[in-house]
């Protein structure tokens, strides 16, 4: 990537061991489509979320300079690949792009009333979780209501530190630890201005039986991460997939 960027080369190929991006993880869903072309963002999304063929250093040297990325197969290099892109105008396959998640979160629920009235609450709890080394993914909140969801593996050892700290700093009338959650993300160039898109994906969940314990939507639309049991990981994969994709 560095030698493509110093050079100014107009593609940098990146060969591997699988013929591209693809759009779910084949250990869950079986045979999912290669994604034929994927923005950048698109693809931070994706890799945070767990889908790696990527690390995070080989993309960013060439990015900066605007060069695209081609993932190709070394056993198989009559394949296309995946063309990783800033952006294109080329419509994607399906309405999502691709579905990604991860195992081993929690969430630490906070309930007080007049909360939305009292400045700086919100800094007050994510300065406890600084406090302790403790970063955060996602922060839902409601009118008398805020959570925090965070990696359980960093809570886990300073938990009861951590909820001591919050109710000594915050006062919460409540304050409750949920653990063995997981994030799932939807990502999709496809879904902005895309009306029902969320609707499609809640029905799919629905008719899985599956409860959603936390929804975050960017203002780009890019993607939707939905939180719920670890136990309804692949379920839930499964039906998000077969909704979008077939």
């Amino acid at each position: 990537a560095i030698t493509a960027r110093l050079s100014n080369s107009d593609v940098y190929e990146n060969w591997t061991d699988v013929s591209g991006f693809l759009c779910a993880d084949p250990r869950v869903v079986d045979n999912p489509p290669v994604i034929e072309t994927i923005t950048y963002r698109e693809l931070r999304e994706l890799s945070y979320m767990g889908a790696g063929v990527l690390h995070e250093a080989a993309i960013f040297p060439v990015r900066k300079e605007g060069i695209p990325i081609n993932i190709r197969n070394t056993n198989r290099p009559m394949d296309s690949g995946t063309m990783i892109v800033e952006s294109t105008c080329r419509k994607p396959a399906y309405t999502i792009t691709g579905i990604a998640g991860k195992k081993g979160f929690c969430s630490i629920n906070i309930d007080k009333d007049l909360m939305n009235e009292e400045i700086g609450f919100g800094r007050k709890v994510l300065q406890v979780l600084e406090d302790f080394r403790v970063s955060f993914e996602h922060v839902p909140t409601g009118i008398d209501s805020m959570s925090v969801v965070v990696a359980a593996s960093d809570l886990d050892p300073v938990k009861d530190d951590v909820v001591r700290s919050i109710v000594a700093a915050c006062e919460p009338d409540t304050v409750a630890v949920h653990d063995h959650m997981c994030l799932i993300a939807t990502v999709g160039r496809g879904m902005v201005h895309n009306c029902g898109t969320a609707a499609r994906l809640f029905m799919a969940m629905s008719r899985a039986g599956i409860n959603v314990r936390m929804i975050d939507q960017g203002s780009s639309e890019l993607s939707i991460i939905v939180g719920v049991n670890d136990s309804d990981f692949e379920a839930t994969i499964h039906a998000i997939y077969h909704e979008f994709v077939g």
